[in-house]
């Protein structure tokens, strides 16, 4: 891996028991409204992914901070690639509490992980296996929060329907590795803050909501759809200014560039 982030224990004014408290309690709590109430209120697994993304975005800057470069992209991946294999085992076995038992596996797998890359690969992380851990758990509540919001429900033959079969797995394995891999990858360096990385995550899981909102006409209709895209639009417009807020406190300066230069400008 290439070297990145500040080479050191990342810091920042949110602890990490309390993002990870809003990860699981908001993940979990989102994904069951998401399932018991009525399709309309799909959304709020979304809202649960969301709380997902941002933990799991956390979880990247801990451990990439030591020194992943190259490695965020690979480690959002393979976080989502974790949570497919957790989410659908949990599902097919837990009925009502398939979440719940989807985050123990998921937890079991990204330990597991994390052992294999610091003990076997030698990469020497001390936070390592915890982050794993972390990560492989967030993965999965952001792929089962926006399963529900495309299916209204977890139930193991709905999200089978219609996620698996369908192909929109591949589209929240994207979305969902970028909101948890992309802040950090953006704000990398000596200058990197844990607000802004994490009001990006926010940003990020708000534009997965608006995504598969759009994808869930096709099961839930056009007025839930409309509903789970109008949410995430709300959010994303408050995030994105946050976001842009925090830029201008952090950078020496922001400027316009205008329009490019044509070609024949150039030459």
């Amino acid at each position: 891996m290439s070297a990145g982030g500040s080479g050191g224990e990342a810091k920042g004014g949110y602890p990490p028991q309390t993002i990870m408290g809003l990860g699981i309690v908001g993940g979990l709590v989102g994904i069951y409204l998401g399932h018991f109430m009525p399709p309309a209120y799909s959304f709020f697994g979304g809202i649960g992914a969301i709380c997902a993304t941002v933990w799991g975005a956390d979880a990247v800057r801990r451990v990439a901070s030591y020194g992943l470069g190259t490695g965020v992209p690979s480690i959002g991946m393979l976080a989502l690639g974790m949570g497919i294999i957790a989410s659908l085992f949990g599902l097919s076995i837990g009925g009502l509490g398939g979440p719940v038992v989807a985050v123990i596996v998921a937890a079991i797998i990204g330990g597991v992980i994390g052992a294999l890359a610091n003990k076997v690969i030698g990469m020497g992380i001390p936070i390592m296996e915890q982050a794993m851990a972390e990560i492989s758990c967030a993965g999965t509540l952001v792929i089962l929060g926006l399963s529900v919001v495309i299916a209204g429900s977890f139930d193991y033959a709905a999200v089978i329907e219609y996620v698996i079969a369908s192909g929109y797995i591949a589209l929240i394995f994207i979305i969902g590795g970028m909101g948890i891999l992309h802040p950090f990858n953006a704000c990398l360096g000596p200058d990197e803050k844990q607000d802004r990385t994490l009001v990006l995550a926010v940003e990020k899981g708000a534009i997965a909501l608006i995504i598969t909102g759009f994808a869930s006409s096709l099961h839930e209709g056009l007025m839930t759809a409309g509903i789970n895209m109008i949410i995430g639009i709300a959010i994303w417009l408050v995030a994105f200014n946050r976001y842009y807020t925090y830029i201008k406190r952090d950078a020496y300066k922001v400027v316009g560039t205008g329009l490019l230069p044509s070609a024949e400008e150039l030459q």
